[in-house]
């Protein structure tokens, strides 16, 4: 698949003629990006995919208030963790459980999970970053995974560089621990 520039992009999903087109190309191109991106933090496949389809109804919804400051994609992400963050906190909320068991309980899934092909090893690291704190979960899943620069995240989170350092630094001490106490 072609893949375009912001620039480009943008100008389509700008112009009232080309904005449909222009938003399908976004959709295209970015969707397994943020589909991964979603999934590392709802675990589950089908709650990825409703989830991601929030995100971009919410990005289409929210065009006109794009005015390019950052890049397309971080405008996205942006938009799609806040949206699995907040999807999350409903799913405890609706299930009335304690953090840990409802943790427990989506890791439990994410193993009967058909789509889930990943160890045992694997298994054991989402469940330690099913226990972070949102911040320090959604610090290590964009550095860790998405390898982005604490500058991005930055913009995506609202939270200084500095901030971020300390609670991916944190986040990574915690998940070395768990490891040690399930070793």
């Amino acid at each position: 698949m072609k893949q375009y520039g912001d620039e480009a992009l943008i100008n389509l999903i700008k112009e009232s003629k080309t904005r449909r087109n222009g938003f399908e190309l976004v959709v295209r191109q970015y969707s397994e990006k943020l589909y991964w991106q979603i999934r590392r933090i709802v675990l589950i496949h089908e709650d990825a995919d409703d989830v991601l389809q929030n995100t971009f109804i919410k990005a289409w919804n929210s065009l006109d208030t794009f005015h390019g400051d950052s890049k397309l994609y971080t405008w996205l992400s942006r938009i799609a963790i806040n949206e699995a963050l907040d999807f999350m906190r409903k799913k405890k909320v609706r299930a009335s459980l304690s953090t840990d068991d409802v943790e427990s309980g989506i890791v439990q899934q994410l193993l009967a999970d058909t789509y889930f092909n990943g160890d045992e090893t694997e298994a054991q690291l989402q469940e330690a970053i099913a226990q972070l704190p949102e911040v320090q979960k959604t610090v290590f899943m964009l550095r860790y995974y998405e390898e982005m620069k604490y500058s991005e995240i930055s913009k995506i989170t609202g939270t200084t560089e500095g901030g971020l350092k300390a609670s991916y630094h944190i986040a990574v001490k915690k998940i070395e621990d768990f490891f040690k106490q399930h070793d």
